[in-house]
């Protein structure tokens, strides 16, 4: 760890050579602090009464729609106009903010490029600090890079896409800053550094500064947020609506309090977004205590399975109704070399990104810039002339029931899925404890979402004593005498000089730990961060 050193009332635990002190100023500091002062503590009792909510539901309960607030999802208002810089956003690439990657992303035939301070990125010191500098000179229209290696040179193209940043969520904290001896929230230290650095640079260009704001639970954290907005645009003197927001609707909690979202943020937000893939592993952390709920194998549920259909209704009908945009969710896939695999893969994201368009979804994720044609050209189809599909009301279907929204899940749970799904979260959390947070394994990119569905589908197999296809009744020793057999296979694949250099004999004592405990880890990122330097 470095030195210690101050910045006005902030201590700094990591290193500050000269290019982190042009993001950390005394400017900037001071905003962080002022910041961190006025809205750590109301966070604090928001995360309290997550774990109040939680107690609920394993003591029986179920997610419902709030009474208290049937007067907003029944009231008739609006969210502010859409900037038209957001209007349409067909098809939007998402990545860590790692300055490469920034590039091709925004060189990207794409409307959007999402840069990740969250899911798809490490959250180590360095990590965090290049990737405010990265996005400073990302916004300035300077940054470029040279490969080391191949001496190739990466620089913006014209009219790259357009720029949002998703800032950490709330249960994240930034160890290496303090305020008065505690740590200060990491999606408030991503959140103002951005803006301060960012804002005067954007409006000069005709934008405002956006957001995707992830890993909401209630509409009452949808407010904290628009607090902070609402205080930050007031202290720099610039125009309500400066900053605009995009929430992913990626918990099941928030799924009920759709519409308190959009309204509790109603000057700021531009749309909702499904993140399908946080929302299945939340689906199976909120109900980890319901035996009756319990998924099967994570590659079965797909977007077809009753209780992520009426979701993603649900939120088409919900944004539209209030005139924001209902974007759709995440294409894994990374294309590949061989033709007839790269024609099967491309056929599978054609199938995904025509039941979004064709539910009314405004606009889709990519992972990969391979992708992007594909999606375009679905999009393309659907909105024809038109920027969006907000036309597309859906009034007339049927209400989405709680029922609907908690429908138990059909499927076997292979021993093949299970040991497949071993195999990802080991490598994704060698990766991830080794600084890189997104990571091709399998054909798929996989972030911090999608290893969360891993580890916790076997924990919950484990409590409930589930049964494999083939009759095998899972338990702790049967997890960790599998984990023990992948890891060797994994070792077979990856070679021993990779496996000694990327903490996988960590990786593997913490997916161990993590996956037999008595009690679910919320987040296998919260034990991974301790592991960072």
């Amino acid at each position: 760890m470095a030195a210690v050193t101050t910045c006005g009332a902030l201590t700094i635990k990591g290193a500050m050579p000269e290019a982190y002190q042009e993001i950390l100023t005394p400017a900037a500091c001071e905003f962080v602090a002022e910041l961190s002062q006025l809205f750590r503590p109301p966070l604090k009792a928001l995360l309290s009464a997550r774990q109040q909510r939680q107690a609920k539901y394993d003591a029986g309960a179920l997610p419902d729609f709030l009474a208290e607030t049937a007067a907003i999802r029944h009231g008739d208002w609006q969210v502010a106009a859409l900037p038209a810089d957001l209007q349409d956003r067909r098809v939007e690439i998402t990545g860590p903010v790692e300055r490469k990657m920034i590039i091709n992303a925004l060189n990207a035939d794409v409307k959007v490029f999402m840069a990740d301070f969250e899911d798809s990125q490490t959250p180590s010191w360095d990590g965090m600090l290049e990737g405010q500098i990265n996005l400073r000179d990302a916004n300035l229209g300077t940054i470029s890079y040279t490969d080391p290696q191949s001496g190739k040179h990466y620089a913006l193209k014209e009219h790259p896409a357009l720029l949002i940043a998703r800032v950490r969520g709330l249960h994240l904290w930034e160890k290496h800053i303090e305020l008065a001896g505690e740590p200060i929230p990491g999606g408030l230290v991503d959140f103002a550094l951005y803006f301060y650095h960012n804002y005067r640079t954007r409006l000069k260009n005709g934008t405002g500064v956006y957001y995707y704001v992830p890993k909401l639970q209630s509409h009452l954290e949808a407010k904290w947020w628009d607090d902070i907005f609402r205080y930050t645009e007031q202290r720099f003197a610039v125009p309500i609506g400066t900053i605009r927001a995009t929430v992913l609707i990626e918990t099941l909690p928030a799924a009920f309090e759709m519409d308190e979202i959009l309204y509790m943020m109603k000057d700021h937000i531009v749309a909702l977004n499904c993140g399908r893939w946080d929302y299945i592993f939340s689906y199976i952390k909120t109900l980890n205590n319901h035996p009756d709920r319990v998924l099967p194998d994570r590659q079965v549920v797909s977007m077809h399975k009753p209780f992520l259909s009426a979701y993603s209704r649900l939120l088409i009908k919900t944004c539209h109704k209030r005139g924001a945009l209902a974007m759709g969710g995440m294409a894994a896939f990374i294309p590949a070399k061989d033709p007839a695999v790269n024609a099967a893969i491309l056929e599978r994201v054609t199938a995904d990104k025509e039941l979004e368009a064709s539910n009314g979804h405004d606009g889709t994720w990519v992972a990969h810039p391979g992708l992007a044609a594909t999606a375009n050209g679905v999009f393309a189809k659907y909105l024809g002339d038109n920027t969006n599909q907000l036309a597309v009301s859906r009034a007339d279907d049927a209400p989405i029931t709680a029922a609907e929204l908690l429908a138990p899940c059909d499927g076997d749970r292979t021993e093949e899925g299970m040991r497949t799904n071993i195999r990802v979260a080991l490598q994704y959390l060698a990766a991830w404890i080794s600084g890189k947070g997104c990571v091709p394994i399998y054909g798929l990119m996989e972030d911090a979402a999608t290893a969360e569905i891993s580890r916790t589908s076997i924990w919950q197999w484990i409590k409930h004593g589930k049964e494999l296809s083939n009759g095998k009744l899972v338990t702790k020793a049967l997890f960790a005498s599998f984990l023990e057999e992948e890891a060797k296979v994994v070792l077979a694949e990856v070679g021993a000089e990779v496996w000694q250099s990327q903490n996988f004999a960590r990786a593997q004592a913490l997916l161990l730990d993590i996956t037999t405990a008595d009690e679910l880890t919320d987040f296998l990122t919260l034990p991974a961060y301790q592991l960072l330097d």
